[in-house]
């Protein structure tokens, strides 16, 4: 039975519950994650090395064990976490502002657009020193998220349209970078971004941890602000109007929240596919449609999903690293083709 339904002090004890048990879930995974590789690290040297790092403790840990764990394997553990956290509360963003189960980044064009514009950054040397990564990235979302604006728009404007039009572009931008990396990149870049667009942690320090977490954290809390204009969203755009919500005003901020957040993880980790598509639906049959807790259920649970993908990514096939974004896909894919068959026969 849904939480939500869940009368009273019971329900909230429950929704306690297993919100400790989603943390301590995903404690586990990142600790799995650091130990688990080609060189397995038992636990308890783990824990000494963070120790020594965060709190000066002094313990005997050999150096190889120590490079490994804090500036190899938790750099991209947390970072694995802050990615699925942030797909999965774009994902709930967009469902919302959509009104289509459908909708995530992936979908839309958005992760199509960043890589694009982080890979005419990359190969074409686009903006020159100006132009971060990052920057390209989300130069490119920018441009994705306009062009399937104009196309919804032309096409009738509805939300099964505006679907449509993030495929459309999704494909496109898809092409546009298959061609810049054909046509403009020598032989190490072209494996290089090839592997990078499947979704790829490999290269992750603490420096992307730094840029990626804090904008997670800041479009996360400016998401959960505009909760209840979220919860009016879902009943559709004359309805939030009606119920005092500025809806151009509050979309375009979302849109661009979404959209921002999206160009980051992506200039990092590359595509990531169907971790914003699923995720939410899980959230949302565990806690109910409320946004305010809709989206730290699917943030916590993304960071779970993603972290869990990262250890299958290194463990699925022995002695080689897939990229994370094909685990996804993997699982994300059947989840997909489920959603949208009950989604057929709710309509």
């Amino acid at each position: 039975m849904r939480l939500a339904a869940a009368p009273g002090r019971h329900g909230q004890a429950v929704r306690a519950g297993l919100a400790l048990g989603a943390v301590a879930l995903l404690l586990l995974g990142i600790a799995l994650a650091v130990s688990i590789g080609e060189m397995r690290v038992p636990a308890a040297t783990v824990l000494r090395v963070v120790s020594n790092r965060m709190l000066g403790t002094a313990f005997e840990v050999s150096r190889i064990q120590d490079g490994v764990i804090w500036d190899y394997r938790l750099s991209r553990a947390l970072f694995a976490a802050v990615l699925g956290a942030g797909l999965a509360m774009a994902g709930a963003v967009l469902q919302a502002l959509l009104r289509n189960p459908l909708a995530e980044p992936y979908v839309l064009g958005l992760s199509a657009g960043a890589s694009a514009g982080a890979v005419a950054v990359v190969v074409l040397g686009l903006g020159g020193t100006t132009v971060t990564l990052s920057g390209g990235a989300f130069g490119g979302a920018l441009l994705a998220l306009a062009a399937v604006a104009a196309l919804g728009s032309v096409a009738g404007g509805g939300t099964d349209r505006i679907l449509l039009a993030g495929v459309v572009v999704a494909q496109l931008f898809s092409a546009i970078t298959a061609y810049v990396v054909a046509t403009a990149a020598d032989a190490e870049q072209a494996r290089g971004v090839m592997f990078w667009l499947l979704g790829n942690l490999s290269g992750v320090r603490w420096d992307d941890l730094a840029l990626a977490a804090p904008v997670v954290a800041l479009a996360g809390l400016a998401c959960l602000l505009q909760a209840r204009a979220l919860d009016a969203f879902t009943f559709g755009t004359d309805a939030a109007a009606a119920l005092g919500v500025s809806v151009p005003a509050i979309r375009a901020v979302l849109f661009g929240v979404t959209a921002a957040m999206t160009a980051v993880l992506v200039s990092i980790a590359g595509t990531v596919g169907f971790v914003g598509l699923v995720v939410p639906h899980a959230a949302r049959f565990l806690v109910g449609p409320c946004h305010v807790r809709l989206l730290p259920a699917a943030a916590l649970l993304g960071a779970i999903l993603a972290v869990m993908a990262d250890i299958l990514s290194r463990t699925l096939v022995p002695q080689q690293t897939l990229p994370i974004g094909v685990v996804t896909a993997l699982f994300g894919a059947p989840a997909f083709a489920a959603i949208l068959c009950r989604t057929r026969r709710a309509a």
